[in-house]
C-alpha cells in the first residue's frame, strides 16, 4: 500500500467561462498524489488532517470516491487551507497560499504506519509548515528505518519558505532516509542554489538517495541513479489546458507503477524498467494537463487513451 502524507487544500483557479472569477478545485500536492495512485487501482491511503468544514468534507469524499483509504485522516475544526492560482499564457500555475491556523498543518504523528505499507510519499507544504512538518519528518525516518520505499517530492513553494538556507539544510537531513526523490528542474535549481540539475542530483545520490526523477515540463522526464542518467521519456503530445497537478500525477503514477511491478528497491530497477515507468507516468500526466485543474486519470482512461493512440 502507498501512503501519501501532506496537505490537502482548495485551489481557487480562474473559471473557464470568465478568468476574472475564481472556481474552487480540491487539491494539494500530496492529496493529488494519493488521488493519482488510487485512481490507478493501487491500494493507497492518505495521511493528513482535514477540516470539518464544508471543504474538508468535500476533500474526504473525493478521496473515498477515488478509492483512497481514509483511515489515517485526522479531522479538526480548523479551516481548510486555500491557494489562489494564477495561470500564465502557457497554462503554468503560480500559487498564493492562506495557511494560518489551518487544519492540515496541525497533523499529529500517527505512530507506525500499517504493516501493509510498502511506499511512503511526502512533500510540498507538508514538509514546510510546522508543527505538521516535524510530524511528517518523524514518520519519514521511522518508516525508512523499517525498509519502506520512501519517496519525496519537495515541490518548492518559495514564498512559503521564510529561511531558504534553513530549509535546504533540513532537506539535506532527509536525504539518507529518501530512496526516491522527484523534483522539477525549477525545484532542483532552487534547492541547489542554481547549480545544474544533473550536478545537484549527483550530490543527492551521494547523500543516500537511490534515484532522482527530474520533470522538465514539455521536455519530458528523466531519471538519474549512481550510474548516471539511465532513462528518459518524452512528455505526452497533448493540448495543455493548465499544468495544475501535472507533477503530482507523475509522482503518483510512478509510485503506482512501482507497486504494480512489485519493485521494493528502486536501486535494482533496470534501465528498461525505468523507461517503462517514466513512459507510464508521462502518459498519466498528459491526461491531467489536458483538462482544467488537478484531475488525474483512472486506469480505464489510461487504457482508452493508449488504445486510441495506437
Amino acid at each position: 500500500m502507498i501512503v501519501s502524507g501532506g496537505e490537502a487544500l482548495v485551489d481557487l483557479v480562474p473559471a473557464e467561462s470568465d478568468a476574472t472569477l475564481l472556481a474552487p478545485r480540491l487539491g494539494g500536492g500530496p492529496y493529488n498524489v494519493a488521488l493519482a495512485a488510487g485512481r490507478l487501482d493501487v491500494p493507497t491511503a492518505f495521511l493528513s488532517r482535514l477540516s470539518t468544514d464544508r471543504f474538508g468534507d468535500a476533500l474526504l469524499a473525493r478521496l473515498e470516491s477515488s478509492g483512497v483509504d481514509t483511515s489515517l485522516v485526522q479531522r479538526g475544526s480548523e479551516p481548510t487551507t486555500l491557494a489562489v492560482v494564477a495561470l500564465d499564457g502557457t497554462g503554468a500555475a503560480r500559487y498564493s497560499f492562506y495557511t494560518e491556523g489551518t487544519a492540515d498543518r496541525l497533523v499529529a504523528d500517527p505512530g507506525p504506519l500499517p504493516e501493509a505499507t510498502t511506499v511512503l510519499s511526502l512533500g510540498t507544504l507538508g514538509m514546510v509548515l510546522e508543527p505538521g512538518a516535524g510530524a511528517y519528518e518523524t514518520v519519514l525516518h521511522r518508516e525508512a528505518a523499517r525498509g519502506v520505499l520512501t519517496a519525496l517530492d519537495p515541490n518548492i513553494r518559495a514564498d512559503m519558505i521564510d529561511d531558504p538556507d534553513a530549509y535546504r539544510r533540513r532537506f539535506a537531513s532527509w536525504l539518507p532516509s529518501v530512496r526516491l526523490l522527484k523534483v522539477s528542474d525549477d525545484d532542483a535549481a532552487w534547492l541547489a542554489g542554481g547549480a545544474p540539475a544533473e550536478e545537484a542530483a549527483a550530490e543527492w545520490i551521494a547523500a543516500g538517495v537511490d534515484a532522482v526523477v527530474l520533470t522538465r515540463g514539455g521536455a519530458g522526464l528523466s531519471v538519474l541513479t549512481a550510474a548516471g542518467e539511465v532513462a528518459s521519456a518524452p512528455a505526452a503530445d497533448v493540448r495543455v489546458v493548465d499544468t495544475i497537478g501535472a507533477g503530482d500525477t507523475v509522482h503518483g503514477a510512478l509510485l503506482a507503477w512501482l507497486v504494480r511491478q512489485e519493485v521494493s528497491r528502486v536501486s535494482e530497477l533496470t534501465p528498461d524498467g525505468w523507461s517503462k515507468a517514466l513512459a507510464f507516468a508521462a502518459r498519466a500526466a498528459g491526461v491531467t494537463v489536458s483538462r482544467s485543474g488537478a484531475e488525474p486519470p483512472t486506469s480505464e482512461e489510461l487504457t482508452h487513451d493508449q488504445n486510441a493512440s495506437v
